[in-house]
């Protein structure tokens, strides 16, 4: 059964029956290539789903396509996900409209090892999150630091900043967004701090992170990957979520190069 199926059904998967990926409709796909990967692409793409979508362990997700009949280690699944993660997090922000222009900012701690860090993170006003940083201060260094990340990945400057009364960001936005209006509360940055909980859910889920390169890693391709199966459910019919959700699955199989389509 090819793996195309396999998605859609409880059979087996037997490795080598699906077409190779690399190209779709005669279009080059833009991810991570995989060659050398005896795996099919619908395999490989679904692992890496499964751990960036639902707080589960890669033995959780091995287990998982054990039953569905695949036999992967979940030291494979680990490899999937460190090679393609953060590729399928780079085209799914490449295909999402520019976001708003009124960004909310914040950090928050990260207990690393029983060392103390910070993450700081940018959602805009809709709450589609902008990007993050792992970083050891919470100084102005630190904030200039991310202020410049935020503008040299998104290549445009906001209407304004919303952010809460952290001393650090003042220098920051001095130097970096002088003409872009700040505004600083603590009740009016609610958007961000929200935006923390599937962070933490995670975090607690893996039981802490290992080291600050772990932490930027996952969280990097994790809020580029999350957020796109998380639309905004309590604004959306049982229908209108159907349908949304489709869109969002042939997005995920137009960038992975799968051959699946949602049903």
């Amino acid at each position: 059964m090819c793996a195309a199926s396999w998605l859609l059904t409880n059979g087996h998967c037997h490795v080598g029956e699906c077409r190779r990926p690399g190209r779709i409709g005669g279009v080059s796909t833009a991810t991570a290539s995989y060659k050398g990967h005896r795996y099919p692409v619908e395999i490989i793409n679904h692992c890496v789903w499964l751990y960036f979508r639902f707080p589960l362990s890669f033995r959780e997700v091995e287990e998982l396509m054990l039953v569905r009949g695949v036999v992967v280690s979940y030291e494979t699944i680990r490899r999937w996900c460190a090679k393609f993660g953060q590729a399928y997090a780079n085209q799914l922000r490449r295909r999402r409209p520019r976001p708003g222009d009124k960004w909310h900012l914040d950090e928050v701690f990260v207990k690393i090892n029983g060392i103390t860090g910070y993450l700081w993170r940018a959602v805009d006003q809709h709450g589609n999150v902008l990007d993050v940083l792992v970083q050891s201060r919470r100084n102005a260094k630190a904030a200039k630091r991310f202020f410049r990340k935020l503008l040299k990945g998104l290549r445009y400057v906001p209407r304004v900043l919303v952010t809460d009364k952290l001393a650090s960001y003042q220098p920051a936005h001095r130097a970096v967004m002088p003409s872009v209006a700040h505004r600083r509360s603590r009740y009016l940055n609610n958007r961000a701090e929200n935006s923390h909980q599937p962070t933490r859910q995670r975090e607690r889920a893996m039981k802490r992170f290992t080291s600050p390169g772990h932490a930027q890693r996952f969280l990097s391709a994790f809020s580029g990957i999350s957020p796109h199966f998380r639309p905004r459910r309590h604004l959306l019919s049982a229908t209108g979520w159907r349908h949304e959700m489709a869109d969002r699955f042939t997005v995920w199989n137009q960038i992975t190069g799968a051959t699946t389509t949602a049903a």
